[in-house]
């Protein structure tokens, strides 16, 4: 029996495609969220706060795991039902968009008080200030760390195999299980891992150098 079977080729890049749209969407999404979130825990408003701390602490502070597990097993018994998929796209999203969040909280910090207060001067409200001044800056700032953050999510993509979801790491575990080499086949599905990750790595540098601010 062929490793290297057309099958088993066709199987894994199959999963390999579920792998890379799981982090792609999940990787959109966080973005979005977190950017949302973070606002809301810099905003004068407390309420909106303390629910933007209380979210990034608890998904912060809850293994990703205990949360796919939840979703999979504890929400068809609350009525909702998704395909496997979706309910680990949201999961990963929801997860990420916390790590999200400080590392664009982080950003904001580093902008000065002061050029909130001169766009307010001009007249910006302060959530035009935010869309136009701090948020921009920000981001510039934290390109480099959001690029761990999905490279992060990249990887914790593989936990979704433990409930179900044939990605990557599963279809590679099914094919060990018929041909018991796994020191072949689980160091090629690392190297595909590290691929993933030095893409999205050498991307963020790319993007960070493209957005830099010549002082």
């Amino acid at each position: 029996m062929n490793i290297l079977s057309p099958e088993n080729i066709g199987l894994l890049l199959q999963a390999l495609g579920t792998t890379l749209m799981m982090a792609v969407v999940a990787g959109i999404g966080s973005l979005i969220l977190g950017v949302l979130i973070t606002v809301a825990r810099v905003s004068p408003i407390p309420i909106l706060r303390g629910a933007a701390f209380c979210y990034v602490q608890f998904f912060i502070n809850v293994p990703l795991l205990a949360l796919l597990i939840l979703a999979v097993f504890a929400l068809p018994d609350a009525g909702l039902i998704l395909p496997l998929v979706p309910t680990a796209i949201i999961v990963l999203t929801f997860y990420e968009a916390a790590y999200v969040a400080e590392a664009v909280r982080s950003g904001i910090n580093t902008v000065g008080v002061g050029q909130v207060e001169a766009g307010r001067a001009l007249g910006l409200s302060l959530a035009q200030s935010f869309r136009y001044i701090v948020i921009p800056q920000s981001l510039r700032a934290v390109v480099q760390p959001l690029g761990n953050v999905m490279i992060a999510l990249a990887m914790n993509t593989a936990l979704a195999a433990v409930v179900g979801v044939v990605e990557l790491t599963s279809q590679v575990n099914k094919i060990n299980l018929v041909y018991a080499q796994p020191i072949e086949i689980f160091t090629a599905a690392g190297l595909v891992y590290m691929a993933i990750a030095l893409v999205i790595g050498v991307s963020a540098g790319w993007i960070e150098r493209k957005v830099a601010i010549v002082r």
